[in-house]
């Protein structure tokens, strides 16, 4: 999970601290969190998966596909 964190910030080209300001955390916990020094607790988890727009599952490595249920099923609607 840490490394997803850490690529999708890089892929997004953010700082630690800039996405510690997003989601209201210090940056030095943002680090250990992405470094694999802390578990990151639920409600952290679901401000990430916000904060990207990817899902939980995403984060968590149960799925490599990003997108959350609702964007799959808007994409299917507009078909």
């Amino acid at each position: 999970m840490e490394t997803r964190i850490r690529d999708l910030r890089e892929d997004h080209d953010l700082s630690q601290r800039a996405v510690g300001e997003a989601i209201h955390i210090p940056q030095r916990t943002y680090s250990y969190y992405e470094t694999g020094g802390r578990m990151i607790p639920p409600e952290i988890l679901c401000a990430l998966a916000d904060f990207y727009g990817v899902s939980v599952d995403y984060l968590l490595r149960r799925t490599n596909i990003p997108e959350t249920a609702d964007q799959i099923l808007k994409k299917r609607q507009h078909k």
